[in-house]
């Protein structure tokens, strides 16, 4: 394996993660007020444009990174945009516990 394909992954890995610490914390708080709801709409664009660019080349690393992270991205905006009665109802199938 050489050094760019090693940062190529943990460039991917982190990318990909980074979505999940904000996704979780909205479905233990139900909060979203101070989330920018047009900078997700701006995310999950991007996300899905690289993914159709990975299909497009068959490049299946671009597909699968950028395929994860827009559904963590829509999640967030779809929470973002979501009435309170029916964020509480996503979040209590997700976790039950709160």
């Amino acid at each position: 394996m050489t050094l760019a394909t090693l940062i190529g992954i943990l460039a991917a890995c982190a990318s990909t993660i980074s979505f999940a610490p904000q996704a979780w914390k909205i479905i233990k708080s139900r909060e979203t007020k101070d989330i920018s709801a047009g900078m997700y709409v701006l995310t999950v664009t991007g996300f899905g444009l690289w993914t159709s660019y990975g299909i497009i080349t068959a490049q299946w690393p671009l597909i699968v990174t950028n395929a994860i992270c827009m559904g963590l991205a829509a999640f967030i905006l779809m929470m973002k945009l979501l009435p309170r009665a029916d964020k509480n109802r996503v979040a209590d199938a997700i976790d039950p516990s709160v």
